[in-house]
């Protein structure tokens, strides 16, 4: 197991004891309509609860000004802690002040809020990134490819990028692969995917032989793309989305990085108590100094390892709960181990 994972399983396990009194902790979500957030919210409210902790949360609904008020909306009810899974890495910052000004912790959830004052917890996202493009790669090592990213505000985009250019740059650079379009996608709406999808293939001829998405969702939408012009090529994406584990069953997507939402979930909501009962975020158990980010800005980080979900492994998804064996494999391709 991954030595950063067992840190934060040492972390819950060591917080789960706490004989503090109750705490609140609000979540500010930044789209709560994308399928994975659900199964993040369960982890934290469970984790929460386990603890004789309060949950409370609200929907920004992918609107940066919104977040804003909903977080004033949450310190007014009380929260002792802040999870913020921001909307808008440039337009946060004033929740951050707000936080800071009542004396509440933030812990900023799977998207970087650049800020020394908030502690940063997410996965390996530029791993992940590398992991999308190494896996792609391998089914499809030169020729055309499309890279579709996600929104602009989200540093994630650029970490993930990041990491698939560490993969493909040499063979861009010889000549092996050629990059036929990059886009970035509002919201990370799979609708806005498919249409960028379709403008870059109209633009080259339907001469696309494989794609970086960054996020299951718009691999979704690049895939509805493609197949409406009887296109089947290499795709990844990541999220572990049961749509896209389907999808790796079938054939039609190659890869879907799976991060553990339970994992991240009840690390974020142990964090927060722990934060709120006032310990120093470079006390939590597994936390290092990280500056990676667009500002150079240290900060208190834990970075969680991510694992890619192919046909060869589907399993293991299967094996932990996150999906089941009949909705992995409806229509799966044959030869899949998993669905045998």
């Amino acid at each position: 197991m991954n030595k950063i994972i067992l840190a934060a399983v040492a972390l819950t396990a060591g917080m789960a004891t706490s004989a503090y009194a109750e705490m609140t902790v609000g979540v500010s979500w930044s789209n709560f309509q994308e399928e994975r957030w659900k199964t993040d919210e369960s982890a934290i409210k469970a984790a929460l609860e386990a603890g004789g902790n309060k949950y409370i949360s609200a929907d920004a609904q992918n609107s940066a000004a919104k977040q804003l008020t909903d977080v004033e909306a949450l310190i007014a009810q009380g929260a002792d802690a802040l999870i913020i899974l921001s909307v808008d890495k440039d337009a946060v910052g004033p929740a951050v002040d707000k936080a800071d000004a009542e004396g509440i912790p933030v812990v900023g959830y799977d998207r970087l809020v650049e800020d020394e004052r908030a502690f940063y917890l997410t996965f390996d996202n530029k791993g992940v990134g590398k992991i999308i493009a190494e896996s792609v790669m391998a089914a499809q090592p030169e020729g055309n490819y499309a890279i579709i990213k996600g929104d602009k505000g989200d540093p994630n985009a650029a970490f993930l990028l990041e990491g698939m250019m560490e993969v493909i740059g040499p063979d861009v650079e010889a000549g092996k692969i050629k990059i036929v379009g990059e886009s970035f996608t509002d919201g990370w709406k799979p609708d806005n995917a498919q249409k960028n999808m379709e403008q870059i293939l109209t633009a080259n001829d339907n001469m696309v032989d494989a794609v970086l998405a960054e996020n299951d969702g718009m691999a979704g939408g690049v895939i509805a793309a493609l197949s409406a012009q009887g296109l089947a090529v290499p795709v990844g994406g990541q999220d572990g989305d049961l749509a896209a584990l389907n999808r790796v069953a079938r054939g039609t997507q190659t890869v879907s990085v799976w991060k553990d939402s339970r994992v991240l979930g009840k690390a974020a909501a142990d964090i927060a108590v722990a934060l709120a009962e006032g310990t120093e975020a470079s006390s939590v158990e597994g936390a290092v100094k990280w500056s990676g980010g667009e500002k150079g800005v240290e900060m208190n980080a834990i970075f969680l390892a991510p694992t890619p979900i192919t046909q060869d492994n589907l399993d293991v998804v299967i094996d932990a709960g996150q999906i089941s064996k009949e909705e992995a494999c409806e229509g799966a391709a044959a030869g899949v181990k998993a669905c045998e």
